[in-house]
């Protein structure tokens, strides 16, 4: 918004939401008409302005973030999804409170590592504007396979969140994987890349998915062409769960000997978790076991996720009924 807009909708969000005004009344002090009013309104809300709250008496949502903060030591949003929705438009809702949610947390002078994948592209898409001065979006993981470059899905990515924030893109144009562990070694002595893996190495928020190879709403990285069936087999006889960034762990947490994160171009988990703030987005019961492994793993400071799976997540209908 212009600057003189966005005074104008601050103002008209003060007079509506913490005086009271109706809108006739907010027009008329104003001096312009309803519609404009509640133009002004709508804008505030789409801007984070106004952020608006329910808090339901019969909501379980406070006590499963409570759970789950005790049981994992994250902050938690629980976000109330009815069951009958199917995963997609599951994903749709957890990534456009996940949005909301890390808008506020993005300051200026920040750089901001972003992984891509089907979690991350969802949420790119329900950012909202919020305008920093010299802060950085960088990109997390190689995008590219034998099929694609991947410019082009991970750029998209990488671009809204830069929009979003007015921050400068730094994207990473290498594979996901390499084809062998000694050409990530040497690639990663060229300058253009160090400049990259310095950036990452800086990071002040790092945003992510939870990456499953059998979820009902496949990942990226699994539906998209970059594993062939030895890889996978590889996975598997590595008993991996999940991955961030394209770097596998198991489900107790560990990454040790999985000889395809040698490959991998995602940060190494232990460089991960020296980031100040890391925000894990998740949606879908059939990623619990991948979740459990990054939690396990410590990768999370910031878990979003939707009610069903944070219920899976803690077994809270066992409790209750064992309480009962």
């Amino acid at each position: 918004m212009a600057p003189s807009r966005h005074a104008d909708a601050l103002r008209a969000a003060q007079m509506y939401y913490l005086q009271d005004l109706t809108m006739d009344a907010i027009a008329r002090e104003l001096r312009t008409s309803r519609s404009t009013v509640s133009r002004l309104l709508s804008a505030a809300r789409e801007s984070g302005l106004v952020q608006v709250q329910i808090r339901n008496p019969l909501d379980t949502g406070p006590e499963l973030e409570g759970m789950i903060r005790f049981r994992y030591g994250v902050d938690v949003h629980v976000v109330p999804v009815l069951e009958t929705l199917n995963e997609a438009e599951t994903l749709d809702r957890v990534a456009m409170q996940a949005a909301r949610t890390i808008g506020p947390l993005v300051d200026s002078n920040a750089i901001i590592g972003v992984a891509w994948g089907s979690t991350l592209s969802a949420v790119s898409r329900h950012l909202t504007r919020k305008i920093t001065h010299d802060s950085v979006v960088v990109q997390l993981n190689g995008a590219g396979n034998m099929h694609t470059t991947g410019i082009t899905y991970a750029s998209d990515i990488m671009r809204r969140f830069g929009s979003a924030y007015g921050a400068r893109v730094e994207q990473f144009p290498v594979p996901a994987f390499f084809d062998h562990a000694a050409t990530k070694t040497a690639m990663w002595n060229e300058r253009s890349v160090q400049r990259i893996l310095e950036l990452q190495a800086k990071m002040s928020i790092a945003i992510f998915g939870v990456g499953s190879v059998n979820a009902d709403y496949p990942s990226h990285v699994y539906a998209g062409g970059y594993l062939d069936e030895d890889d996978l087999n590889t996975l598997a006889n590595s008993d991996v769960v999940g991955d961030v960034a394209t770097v596998f762990f198991r489900g107790d947490g560990s990454s040790d000997g999985i000889t395809l994160n040698e490959r991998s171009t995602g940060p190494a988990l232990a460089q991960l978790r020296e980031v100040r703030r890391r925000i894990c987005v998740v949606s879908g019961v059939s990623k619990i076991n991948g979740l459990r492994g990054a939690l396990a793993a410590s990768l999370a400071t910031d878990l979003i996720l939707d009610e069903a799976t944070a219920r899976r997540l803690v077994d809270f209908e066992g409790l209750a009924s064992r309480n009962g």
